[in-house]
């Protein structure tokens, strides 16, 4: 079961000015479950993107890509489960293509909607075709049902092997005006960040130019979802979009004003709350694991020994066995890279409790103590460096038995 995560509800997830959501079982995969989602959006929305850097890339980050240089305003998403639409080759662009076609058609009553003007987003099975068609055919009955709260159903459209949906939502005030800032993702295993990895959604009625956006997505995006893994492999399809409808009243936020800021710090802590959440959804995980890497020379040598202690797959499961085997730890951090690391110098605590220090086990450490530590289903690994002033923190989680279950039987 998830790690202190529960789905949220319906009531918490608040309706963003400007941004309707609807969704359809059509059937891609398994019936009987939401599978395509649209995501409506008001004129004059401005949105920014950022996208798995695996050089593989499903074909509708390829598009997404494409359609975002373009400049058009971009007036809708469509997003598909149960099939990634990666490894599909030039058929592959060629649906992507056509499902932009089919919903910028169905959106054009009144005012024209080009296919250039949809993001389209997949997720699910690598290297088998999309069923485009059914995706096709489930558009009409997501713009029947869009709704501006429907937030917990788009959530749940989303999933894969998600336990359980994601979403969070946060009202903040500025210039007297309340602005809300809602999202949703869905992630549960191949989750390793290479910018975020997953699929991310966050709508704010805050106007905002997009130079703005576009810095403000960069420092959330490291802040958050590059800061989580379960498994260490990066997606073909990871996405994370954010959408500003200037829908609020507010004027437009310019960067590295106040207002900027405030706007910044809370979608940033709308991102950490869903990225924390995929990793707390981890595939079988029963372990939600924070490891703090402090006094490094920069952040990037903190992160290489964060991501050394997050990927081991010793770590990991003697993290779900509660088997104080720490020596691992140890392992990783020597093996992350740094440049003349002096082990001597530095110290690992688990939890509170000061593992290793002068090159060893710390003379007062007694197992006891870690095994306390490894029984909570929380648990910090905290490296002191002592080496610069630069510090990083990655979440992670165990490996269970079911992890295995779950990626052996995933086709089936």
């Amino acid at each position: 079961m998830p790690v202190n995560l529960s789905a949220p509800q319906a009531h918490t997830l608040l309706p963003v000015k400007g941004v309707e959501l609807g969704f359809a079982e059509a059937n891609i995969r398994k019936p009987n479950r939401k599978d395509v989602l649209v995501i409506k959006l008001s004129e004059g929305t401005r949105v920014a993107g950022v996208f798995t850097k695996n050089q593989f890339c499903a074909a509708p980050v390829t598009l997404c890509k494409k359609h975002l240089a373009a400049g058009a305003e971009i007036r809708a998403l469509v997003v598909n489960t149960g099939n990634a639409n990666a490894g599909t080759g030039e058929q592959g662009m060629l649906d992507a293509e056509k499902t932009c076609q089919a919903l910028a058609q169905l959106l054009s009553q009144g005012v024209e909607v080009k296919a250039n003007q949809i993001l389209p987003f997949s997720t699910g099975v690598i290297l088998e075709p999309l069923p485009v068609d059914r995706v096709v055919a489930g558009l009409p009955d997501c713009l029947s049902n869009l709704k501006s709260d429907n937030w917990l159903n788009a959530a749940e459209a989303i999933m894969t092997t998600d336990i359980v949906s994601k979403g969070y939502s946060k009202q903040i005030v500025i210039d007297g005006k309340t602005v809300t800032i809602t999202g949703i993702s869905k992630g549960s295993g191949m989750i390793h960040p290479n910018m975020a990895t997953m699929l991310g959604y966050v709508a704010t009625d805050a106007a905002i130019s997009q130079a703005a956006l576009e810095k403000l997505i960069d420092y959330a995006v490291n802040r958050s979802f590059n800061c989580i893994t379960v498994d260490g492999d990066t997606s073909t399809n990871d996405s994370l979009i954010l959408m500003a409808t200037g829908q609020s009243g507010i004027s437009e936020i310019q960067a590295d004003t106040a207002a900027y800021e405030s706007l910044r710090d809370a979608m940033t802590e709308v991102a950490t709350l869903l990225a924390q959440a995929i990793v707390r959804d981890g595939e079988g995980a029963t372990k939600f694991m924070t490891i703090k890497v402090e006094a490094g020379r920069d952040v990037e040598e903190c992160r290489q020994v964060a991501y050394a202690i997050a990927h081991s797959p010793l770590i990991k499961t003697a993290f779900f066995a509660s088997d104080p085997n720490l020596g691992r730890i140890l392992a990783a951090i020597g093996y992350a890279g740094l440049d003349r690391l002096d082990v001597n110098n530095m110290q690992l605590y688990l939890g509170d409790v000061l593992v290793a220090e002068h090159g060893g086990r710390a003379q007062a450490y007694e197992e006891a103590q870690g095994a306390a530590v490894m029984a909570e289903p929380e648990i910090l690994v905290r490296v002191v460096l002592n080496r610069g002033l630069a510090n990083a923190m990655v979440w992670t989680c165990d490996f269970s038995y079911d992890y295995v279950k779950i990626n052996a039987d995933y086709r089936s």
